[in-house]
């Protein structure tokens, strides 16, 4: 299959092609320059690739959870290119991205993802190693991490530690759960490809006006582009 990826829901931006078996793909941490940066990552993706947007078979995005503005970038541009190009869509957790990339490439058989949210919160999510695939088995949420209550969770003796939430409340949630604290703090894209590409070749891409953004706060709403 021929998949695009994309995430500005972080400070991370990062874009990948998955032509075949192979993987183009593009990471920079770059805080409040996602609209500058995303597009032109884009660009350059297909000019190595050598591949049009018409060619793709779908485009994967961040949903989310993240920074708000992060997130309605990566929703926008996804929307747009799928319908200039008539694409169906899918959404990944930001959180399952990390989690994927720690199975990959640290055989994680368990991973406690945590996002600084700002507000004394972390966005917080347990994925399991199924098959290779991060399988979320305690749901995306936000929470201040002192809430945490996972006395009635099953928790892996080789758990594995990812996101910004261990850096900015490492003694809180260290607290919670014992785990070795790995070096993936943001998600990158490209480790979303596992997580959909059955899906799109099972038909189960979302036109481009259904791209939604999960904030987890119940707060916040979304607006459709207009006259979509």
């Amino acid at each position: 299959m021929k998949l695009l990826a994309l995430d500005a829901a972080t400070e991370a931006c990062s874009v990948a092609i998955k032509l075949d078996e192979r993987i183009f793909s593009y990471f920079e941490v770059c805080p409040q320059q996602h609209s500058q940066k995303l597009l032109p990552g884009v660009e350059t993706l297909l000019k190595e690739s050598k591949l049009s947007l018409e060619q793709f078979d779908g485009i994967l995005y961040g949903c989310g959870p993240g920074s708000f503005t992060g997130v309605r970038i990566g929703v926008s541009i996804t929307q747009g290119l799928a319908f200039g190009a008539d694409l169906p869509v899918l959404g990944v957790s930001n959180l399952a991205l990390m989690a994927q990339q720690a199975i990959e490439e640290h055989g994680a058989e368990q991973v406690i993802a945590a996002i600084d949210a700002r507000m004394s919160e972390v966005y917080f999510a347990i994925y399991n190693n199924i098959d290779g695939v991060a399988v979320a088995t305690l749901a995306d949420m936000v929470c201040k991490p002192e809430s945490i209550d996972l006395s009635d969770f099953k928790l892996s003796d080789n758990a594995i530690a990812v996101g910004t939430g261990w850096g900015t409340y490492q003694e809180i949630l260290s607290s919670k759960v014992k785990c070795e604290i790995s070096n993936i703090t943001l998600p990158d894209v490209k480790f979303g490809f596992t997580l959909v590409e059955d899906k799109f070749k099972n038909g189960e891409g979302l036109p481009a006006e259904l791209a939604q953004p999960n904030y987890v706060r119940d707060e916040v709403t979304w607006k459709k582009l207009p006259g979509r």
